[in-house]
């Protein structure tokens, strides 16, 4: 059985006259899409280590080139020391033949914020595979959860606050995008919001239409496929005459049907190109009913840069479609 054991954050208290109040986490360090891996050098050398660079270092999907999900990096309990214990993402291996039971911990903000710790106790070497190969999944949501949750936090705090205006007038919600990006196209039903430099496009459309009946699952492959290239074709026209952008009929699109923070919604993944042209990249979409149901509403992020790994630009891009949150109107 897999088994998670989260036990309450760690808090940190300093007098301050006849006060307590937390005391102050430094920012965490390390790069985004990073992971440190604390752990014995004969278990990282061994099946243990073999086991978490299979997962963590998997191959990241839908990008042109080969990239892994994360980039890991290790220490020895030894020495991990205050250098090391503010990184951003953590998971301790501990394997010691006193430990009562082998299970996961997950904690965050325990030395920095904002941090996500992940622990695993075991017995034996053979155990800590097994509550790791049983908990993969776990491990890999909390650290993209909290690589997102990074990326939304800042959004916020460092807002754009000319560009949730325009969406949330359009579509009743509204994203959030730091400063940097701008509106480069808005309509009555297509909203295009860009942050472009000269090699590297990090984008976001937001666009709706009509709820039809005789179409059935309004969040088909087929369907959600159908549309975005209809609102593409409309609205984004690549550099050349009779150029547009489109979905890419050479890579697999996916869909995958997620409830967040009281949401729910179709995430599609694929890759899009220009018709008749050479362009191309990732792309990742969320489609999801108006509040009074009648329309569809997709916020459709991509990357293009061909110069450079992808990965996260689009992690970037990505993220911020789970900023969405509904708008209250004034009467």
């Amino acid at each position: 059985m897999k088994k998670l054991i989260i036990p309450l954050m760690m808090t940190m208290l300093a007098a301050v006259g006849c006060k307590s109040l937390p005391a102050l986490l430094p920012s965490v360090s390390g790069k985004a899409g990073e992971v440190l891996v604390v752990i014995d050098k004969d278990l990282w050398e061994g099946a243990v280590g073999d086991n978490i660079k299979e997962v963590l270092g998997a191959d990241c999907p839908y990008l042109a080139q080969r990239e892994p999900l994360y980039n890991v990096t290790n220490v020895s309990p030894a020495g991990f020391t205050d250098m090391f214990n503010i990184h951003r993402n953590i998971l301790i291996i501990n394997v010691n033949t006193q430990v009562d039971s082998s299970q996961l911990l997950l904690r965050h903000d325990v030395w920095s914020q904002p941090q996500v710790v992940l622990q695993i106790n075991a017995k034996t070497s053979d155990d800590a595979i097994k509550v790791f190969q049983d908990n993969d999944e776990i491990i890999l949501s909390a650290i993209e959860q909290a690589e997102r949750d990074r990326v939304v936090t800042n959004s916020k705090k460092y807002e754009e606050r000319s560009i949730a205006p325009v969406i949330s007038k359009t579509f009743g919600g509204c994203l959030h995008f730091p400063n940097g990006f701008k509106i480069r196209k808005a309509t009555e039903d297509f909203i295009w919001i860009a942050d472009d430099k000269q090699y590297v496009y990090e984008d976001v459309f937001v666009y709706s239409y009509p709820v039809d009946p005789a179409e059935g699952n309004p969040f088909s492959v087929e369907n959600i496929v159908k549309h975005r290239n209809e609102a593409l074709k409309a609205n984004v026209p690549g550099m050349f005459d009779n150029t547009w952008m489109t979905t890419s009929e050479y890579f697999p699109v996916t869909v995958e049907y997620i409830a967040y923070k009281g949401r729910d919604f179709a995430q599609t993944r694929g890759m899009w190109e220009v018709e008749n042209d050479y362009m191309g990249g990732p792309f990742v979409s969320h489609s999801f009913y108006s509040e009074d149901g009648s329309e569809i509403i997709v916020c459709d992020a991509w990357v293009y840069a061909p110069r450079y790994d992808k990965r996260q630009y689009l992690r970037q891009v990505e993220a911020m479609l789970y900023s969405w949150e509904w708008v209250k109107m004034a009467d």
